[in-house]
């Protein structure tokens, strides 16, 4: 039997009939859990006391605790988790930014927490203050202690992967982060952008899709969980076959050859571009959905305009739209992002290549919390990873 807060409604069914309860208690205790985020089986009313007291002994609780928390000057806030065996994980709760409506940002706040939010948006509100609407949060996940991917301009990989994380600690995360949010504010999107590989962690990772978006729990809508990744082909279709193509997929790309990509990301060896575009091609996207892909731009290694030239002929034919992400610093690399004049001029010969291209806003970087900048803490670096 999985961990409590890994289990479905059905699992827990099975369970309660076992220490006395009805099925029906199970789906109750699987609300309680996932839906309300109550750990405590006693604070569970409406279940007889027996079974409360039975549920007590079986450890319901969670596994996961915050350590420390760190806000940005954006309200980007990042919490340290402890795991229970002494492990570290982060995740980052992302406010959404926007202005009036009608007001469109400058090409450099062009904002891609976007990176979750869907390509169609009707079941928003249309009508009503704005004043009034609920702030919506992107949550950016971990799945792994550690990665072993170990992309040059990411700090979760510096140590190499320690462990992988269970689906009740994967889940935790936006249970913990959903019962921190301010008055007014919405969990919205989840992302799973933060430590670790999520298509290495596959188990894992699909069980949490699943509780994550199940009605009776949290009720994530699919189109608002997105999952990352740095191409490993045989998952990437494994995702689209398990779930009918309705969770998100972002593509770590960062280069638009095998030559720069293989010693930007090694996975690339293993999985080069053919075959990941022919992975990307096969993905049973639904009606207006787009693959997203990201592009990290590092200075001297992938931003020139030609590397923009042979991007847009790489991702011809594909429904996708372009997040361009100047690398944000990590302390175990030298690396950089160009200057924002080369920045534009990448993204304009994307755009007029006819692709919806954006420019990720550096959100709280002034915590380490950005894009690329989650880390395994007191970690030592298995290597420098600027020889490139």
């Amino acid at each position: 039997m999985p961990p409590p807060l890994a289990r479905t409604p059905e699992e827990w069914s099975r369970a309660v009939s076992e220490l006395g309860g009805r099925p029906f208690h199970g789906k109750q205790v699987f609300r309680w859990l996932q839906g309300r985020g109550v750990v405590d089986a006693e604070k569970m009313t409406d279940l007889p006391a027996g079974l409360r007291a039975s549920l007590t002994d079986l450890g319901a609780g969670a596994r996961v605790s915050v350590a420390t928390e760190r806000a940005a000057q954006d309200g980007t806030r990042k919490l340290l988790l402890a795991l229970h065996d002494g492990a570290t994980i982060e995740t980052v709760l992302i406010p959404g930014v926007s202005g009036p409506k009608g007001e469109l940002p400058s090409p450099i706040d062009q904002d891609a927490d976007a990176s979750a939010a869907p390509d169609d948006d009707e079941d928003d509100e249309q009508a009503g203050d704005a004043s009034a609407e609920p702030v919506r949060v992107t949550q950016c996940i971990s799945t792994q202690v550690g990665c072993a991917m170990g992309c040059v301009f990411c700090a979760s990989g510096v140590a190499g992967l320690k462990r992988q994380l269970g689906p009740d600690e994967i889940v935790a995360q936006v249970l913990i982060g959903r019962a921190s949010l301010p008055e007014g504010h919405r969990l919205r999107n989840v992302v799973y952008m933060g430590m670790g590989e999520p298509l290495h962690n596959y188990e894992a990772t699909a069980r949490s899709l699943r509780l994550l978006t199940h009605a009776d729990g949290i009720g994530l809508s699919s189109r608002r969980v997105t999952v990352s990744t740095s191409g490993l082909v045989p998952e990437i279709a494994r995702l689209g076959e398990d779930f009918g193509g309705n969770i998100g997929l972002a593509i770590s790309l960062h280069a638009p050859d095998d030559e720069t990509r293989s010693r930007l990301m090694p996975i690339n060896r293993k999985y080069p571009l053919a075959k990941l575009m022919e992975a990307l091609r096969a993905y049973p996207l639904p009606r207006r959905r787009r693959i997203t892909i990201e592009y990290t731009l590092v200075a001297g290694k992938n931003e020139s305009l030609q590397d923009a030239h042979t991007l847009a002929r790489l991702l011809r034919g594909l429904p996708v739209k372009i997040n361009l992400i100047p690398m944000n610093p990590i302390a175990a690399a030298s690396l950089g992002p160009p200057d924002l004049r080369g920045v534009l001029e990448f993204q304009k010969v994307l755009c007029d290549a006819g692709y919806s291209c954006f420019i990720r806003r550096r959100r709280g970087d002034d915590v380490s919390a950005a894009c690329g900048q989650l880390a395994l803490l007191g970690a030592k670096p298995k290597v420098r990873v600027d020889r490139t």
